[in-house]
């Protein structure tokens, strides 16, 4: 596992590279973090999909909100040796996250709120979700604050510009739903 420290932002970041290769591998790392590191609330852990020329996969950015917990966790982190390529993808991974440029957010503020389904105005307001966008809808105008979403449990917003972003889809009778689905199926399933 190799690991990047960036403690120039607000808050510090991790950029951490344990050699995962899709987004479902990051996400049970974060999860595997958070437990391990005992990451304190209020942490904003980020996947990112990594394109080097010694490394193709993803990696995890981790914004602590305070620097004694950003270093214990780096600490923690640094004991083992890392492998070749990672330290420039763990690197790539904290510089995005820093610049709040990329990453997919699996861990941010009030996502214990986002279960079932919840009004649009809840979602909002009780997250550190900045924004929506509704990917395929038919007219310009935002959807109403009282528009129920259903998060399938599975929410993940992206950094966009600065902006923690969801892009959801129009749902069955009027509502929304994430576009990024749990647990997909894969391009092809069905083909021999």
């Amino acid at each position: 596992m190799s690991t990047s420290y960036d403690p120039s932002g607000v808050h510090p970041v991790l950029g951490v590279d344990a050699g995962t290769s899709t987004l479902r591998e990051a996400d049970h790392l974060i999860r595997d973090l958070m437990t391990t590191l005992a990451l304190p609330p209020g942490t904003v852990a980020c996947t990112h999909l990594i394109r080097t020329d010694t490394r193709r996969g993803t990696a995890v950015s981790l914004e602590l909100q305070d620097r004694e917990s950003a270093t214990t966790a780096w600490r923690h982190l640094t004991e083992s040796e890392p492998p070749r390529g990672a330290q420039e993808a763990a690197a790539q991974a904290a510089a995005d996250h820093t610049a709040r440029r990329s990453g997919r957010a699996v861990l941010f503020p009030g996502a214990e709120h986002l279960t079932g389904t919840i009004p649009l105005s809840d979602l909002l307001e009780l997250t550190a979700i900045d924004r929506v966008i509704v990917v395929g809808a038919t007219s310009g105008e935002p959807p109403a604050p009282t528009t129920p979403v259903h998060t399938q449990d599975h929410v993940r917003p992206e950094w966009r510009e600065g902006e923690l972003v969801l892009a959801l889809v129009p749902a069955a009778g009027n509502t929304l739903a994430p576009f990024e689905v749990p647990n997909p199926t894969p391009c092809c399933a069905d083909h021999p």
